[in-house]
């Protein structure tokens, strides 16, 4: 079984360890105190710490942003991060940091794919659908997108595949993204429940549940969820939400700094 892991940095920047391949998530390094800008004249401060910056990152195969927000692609990314690095995201992000230099920043469209390549194996990911604002409010909101990784190894059974929520809302079209890609081993669902202009930008404690029960991945990892004033809904409404209902997926907590396996437990 190759490697299928995730450490924890904070709010939703992880490092993901899929077989050979090493990819970093929603880059998010600004540190205690500091405000995220988040468009429109609003601002959140941060509350925690991350476990890691740009100069402490491993070597890198790709970045992978759900959208361009301060939460998500700070000022310190933006500074720090090796221009060289390809970032997967959507057209609109891929426009803006191809102007900051980023010059292997590639336009991914719902359900287009990019595939990487290393050591015999081959990771593809899919660009997936995701709407961050409810109603007219997504126009105020910059486009999401999630992201389904699958890990490969030509001539193997079957794939290992992983999906990134991205700052969606709960959806009930959202059970397309199994349909097309197939049976989820892991998820990592971005929470907090997020408020702005009084108005839920994403899923809290009950979206989140909806969620892991409409895709059924076999482990979930919840992320972003306190590390920012706008951030309502805490893991422990998640936690107790998904006890209460039952849910089969196998939950797994994570604390900055900390790696946990995606894969089932035996």
């Amino acid at each position: 079984m190759p490697e299928t892991t995730l450490e924890f940095i904070g709010t939703a920047t992880t490092i993901l360890r899929l077989g050979p391949f090493s990819l970093l998530t929603d880059p998010n390094f600004l540190h205690r105190g500091q405000r995220a800008y988040l468009g429109k004249g609003l601002f959140s401060k941060r509350l925690t710490e991350p476990s890691r910056q740009p100069a402490d990152l491993p070597a890198l195969d790709a970045v992978v942003l759900s959208h361009l927000h301060g939460d998500h692609f700070d000022r310190i990314a933006r500074a720090e991060l090796t221009r060289e690095l390809p970032v997967l995201t959507t057209p609109a992000a891929a426009r803006k940091l191809r102007t900051w230099g980023f010059a292997e920043a590639r336009d991914l469209r719902t359900w287009e794919t990019v595939t990487l390549d290393r050591d015999g194996w081959q990771l593809t990911v899919t660009s997936a659908p995701g709407v961050h604002g409810p109603g007219p409010a997504k126009h105020l909101l910059p486009p999401v997108m999630g992201s389904v990784l699958e890990l490969r190894r030509p001539g193997a059974d079957a794939p290992f595949r992983l999906y990134l929520s991205g700052d969606t809302l709960y959806r009930p079209w959202l059970r397309e993204v199994v349909e097309r890609t197939g049976p989820l081993d892991a998820a990592v669902l971005h929470l907090g429940g997020t408020r702005a202009l009084g108005l839920l930008v994403t899923m809290d404690a009950e979206q989140g549940a909806d969620l892991a029960a409409l895709l059924d991945p076999t482990v979930t990892v919840p992320v972003h969820h306190d590390d920012y004033t706008v951030f309502r809904s805490p893991l422990s409404d998640f936690l107790a939400t998904c006890a209460r209902r039952g849910l089969r997926t196998q939950v797994r907590p994570v604390d900055r700094g900390e790696v946990v396996s995606l894969a089932a437990a035996s």
